[in-house]
């Protein structure tokens, strides 16, 4: 019996129960195998030896890691440094009504619609000098551009890719937080003669905290999961200039079968990003409490 009296019905747990089924199967399960992985040698599959915490200890002294690690630190900064803000100006030149504000939303979404290795084999027809408008067009501006045999390019490349590939997605965001805004902010601001900027300062941009934090929740960990545009565009190259922690862990576990400290590697992986989620989390819920406490 609950406070109100009134019996609770069990049963209902019956509902949850392919949920959690499903999950164990799909997450639980591989998990508990990369653990097992993880503090074993596999020399064969019949021969396994139990090393402990000797693959965590030789993956956090992997100099190759640690490179990967900053190239994909400073490549999701970059995202973030990038597609917000031009989501935002994006979102702000959209027109909010009428057919128009329908037609530019199927516009803007439509590069969301394509798969992932298509937008790393587009931007890799796209940026060739003989065949890519991109590549022949800075070619004829007299810029040496090759994002097969250049560093700076490839980097810039894969960048520009994801700016094209996932800024839309930002946009539609702050666009929904612009059509929550009731229009009676926008009249007292008329009224008070506010300009453009001050709107944006002290109306649109406080409104659109909330679809902004969860723009940057998903950004964020996209960008340092990115595996397949990269992949396809520059293969992790020239050299080692767009190999991110996806990637790399795909070689070790994959090209190089070393089970052992891929699995260590993975785990290290998830709890980063586990982490980053739990701290943006509880900014996201923060950010919420805030804003109802202004409203009060």
């Amino acid at each position: 019996m609950n406070g109100s009296n009134k019996p609770l019905n069990q049963k209902a747990w019956w509902l949850v129960l392919p949920v959690l089924l499903c999950v164990a199967f799909s997450a639980i399960v591989p998990l508990m195998t990369v653990v097992n992985y993880s503090v074993q040698d596999i020399i064969s599959p019949e021969r396994r030896v139990f090393v402990g915490t000797e693959w965590f200890a030789a993956v956090m002294r992997d100099d190759e890691l640690h490179a990967a690690l900053w190239r994909q630190l400073g490549f999701s900064i970059a995202v973030l440094v990038v597609e917000i803000p031009l989501g935002i100006l994006l979102a702000l030149s959209m027109p909010a009504t009428g057919w128009k504000a329908s037609a530019v939303l199927v516009i803007v979404a439509l590069s969301l619609l394509i798969p992932w290795n298509v937008v790393g084999t587009i931007w890799q027809i796209f940026g060739r000098a003989d065949i890519g408008l991109f590549g022949y067009t800075l070619q004829k501006m007299g810029i040496d551009y090759s994002y097969t045999g250049n560093a700076r390019d490839a980097w810039l490349t894969v960048l520009l890719m994801d700016v094209w590939h996932w800024t839309p997605l930002v946009a539609l965001l702050c666009f929904a937080g612009l059509r929550s805004i009731p229009d009676a902010y926008y009249q007292a601001a008329r009224i008070d003669g506010a300009s453009k900027f001050a709107v944006f300062r002290y109306i649109q941009l406080p409104k659109m905290r909330g679809v902004l934090v969860i723009a940057v929740l998903l950004r964020f960990m996209d960008s340092f999961m990115i595996y397949t545009e990269p992949f396809v565009l520059t293969g992790g190259g020239p050299g080692n200039a767009t190999t991110f922690l996806s990637q790399y862990l795909t070689q070790k576990a994959v090209g190089q079968f070393d089970l052992g400290p891929a699995a260590a590697f993975s785990l290290i992986y998830f709890l980063i990003i586990l982490l980053l989620c739990f701290v943006l989390y509880n900014w996201m819920l923060r950010v919420g409490t805030l804003d109802v406490e202004e409203e009060k």
